[in-house]
């Protein structure tokens, strides 16, 4: 089983600490949340990982030679421009050439989600995409229908778009960062440069292809994504909390 760590983004909103560090490398209860990441999908059964990288990308691979990989074969795809989601999972596409299901997972978004669950949850229901999607805050939304199936989506300004007709009962739900997605998705991706994964999603839906929702509501989630935020997941760890 493989996956793809998403780990080239630049931190803007953790500087300026990621001033001198990758996001990447930022450290957790001492340690860093690309180990936290991989030591939660090695536990999951993953034994090869890509990750993109971009800033500051020679701190990655520093700190994964002087770590052996973190024990996983690892490969790097550096990116000269920051490829968005989609940009850089199509620039690996030949990595996942073992015809399996694999998982994409934000590098600052930590927890204790059933993967394993969550990757089973996918090859039972056939999917070509499966979501961690949970009820909370958020300032954006993927909406479901009565069968978990992506049905429309949610802008930062509150407007609503559907694949296909508006539904009359549906969920709005927020996406947790991690993804299982079957391989035949390379085959429908038109997209080009630098464009989101989630910008595929809204158009495959509408195309009829089946994405669905895994729920994770219960589990312990954190995303890393301000200042504050890394506050608390540090303030979490402190007092016991599973943060990887």
């Amino acid at each position: 089983m493989r996956a793809m760590i998403l780990a080239a983004g630049i931190g803007s909103r953790l500087k300026p600490l990621t001033d001198k560090c990758p996001k990447a490398l930022i450290e957790i209860g001492g340690v860093p949340m690309l180990e936290l990441v991989t030591e939660r999908l090695k536990l999951a059964g993953v034994d090869a990982i890509v990750i993109n990288t971009f800033h500051l990308a020679d701190q990655i691979e520093a700190f994964l030679k002087v770590r052996r990989n973190l024990g996983i074969l690892i490969e790097i795809s550096r990116e000269s421009e920051l490829l968005d989601t989609g940009g850089g999972l199509k620039q690996v596409s030949s990595f996942f050439n073992d015809g399996l299901p694999f998982f994409l997972h934000n590098v600052d978004v930590l927890g204790d989600v059933d993967l394993a669950r969550m990757y089973r949850y996918h090859q039972e229901n056939k999917a070509l995409v499966t979501v961690a999607v949970r009820k909370r805050e958020s300032k954006r939304f993927l909406l479901f229908n009565a069968q978990g199936r992506l049905c429309g989506w949610e802008s930062i300004t509150g407007k609503q778009e559907w694949a296909g007709r508006q539904v009359s009962y549906f969920e709005r739900l927020a996406f947790d960062g991690i993804h299982v997605i079957s391989p035949e998705i390379f085959q429908k991706i038109t997209e080009t440069g630098a464009f989101s994964i989630l910008e595929v999603y809204h158009r495959l839906a509408v195309e009829g292809e089946k994405i669905v929702a895994f729920r994770t509501d219960g589990s312990y989630w954190r995303d890393i994504g301000s200042i504050d935020k890394l506050k608390a997941a540090r303030n979490e760890a402190g007092q016991g909390r599973t943060v990887g």
